[in-house]
C-alpha cells in the first residue's frame, strides 16, 4: 500500500486529540505528508439561516483566526518530529469539506477521531466520521476515545 498523503481532520475535541497520535505515527511509518484540517462549521450554509444583529463575515473571520491559533497550539508538540506538515482552516460543513479536501489533495488516508455518540445525540448531530467513511475515496482509520473501549 502506498501512502504519501494523510489527512487528519480535527475539531479540537478529546476524540481528535486521541486520533492525532495515530495520524502522526502513520505519517512517520509511511514517511508521508500530514495535512491537519479544521473546518469552521458554516451554520448559514448548513441551515440556510441568516444571523441577525451580527456581521456573519466578522464572526467567521474571528472563528478562522481562532482556529488557526488553535491548530498551532494543539498540534505543535505531536507534529514537531515530522518533516512535512500542512495546517489548513476552511469554512463549510465538516464532512463535505473533508471529502472535498481528500479529492483536491489526492489524500491516501484519513485518520479521524470518533465520539461514540448514540441515540438522540447521533440523530441530531450526525456523525462526521461516519459520513467521511461512507463517502471517502480512500482508506479511513477511525479512532475511538479510550473511555469507549471496553
Amino acid at each position: 500500500m502506498k501512502v504519501e498523503r494523510i489527512l487528519f481532520p480535527t475539531d479540537f475535541s478529546d476524540g481528535s486529540a486521541n486520533a492525532l497520535t495515530y495520524a502522526v505515527d502513520m505519517a512517520k511509518h509511511y514517511n508521508a505528508k500530514l495535512y491537519v484540517l479544521h473546518v469552521v462549521y458554516d451554520i448559514k450554509r448548513a441551515a440556510g439561516l441568516s444571523i441577525p444583529h451580527i456581521s456573519s463575515d466578522e464572526l467567521y473571520a474571528d472563528l478562522n483566526q481562532w482556529a488557526v491559533k488553535e491548530l498551532e497550539k494543539s498540534c505543535i508538540e505531536e507534529t514537531r518530529s515530522l518533516a512535512n506538515v500542512e495546517k489548513v482552516v476552511v469554512q463549510g460543513i465538516p464532512y463535505e469539506e473533508i471529502i472535498d479536501y481528500v479529492n483536491k489533495e489526492k489524500i491516501d488516508m484519513v485518520v479521524i477521531g470518533t465520539y461514540g455518540r448514540s441515540g438522540l445525540d447521533r440523530f441530531i448531530f450526525g456523525s462526521t466520521a461516519e459520513r467521511v467513511v461512507r463517502r471517502a475515496p480512500c482508506a479511513v482509520l477511525t479512532v475511538r476515545i479510550p473511555e469507549h473501549r471496553k
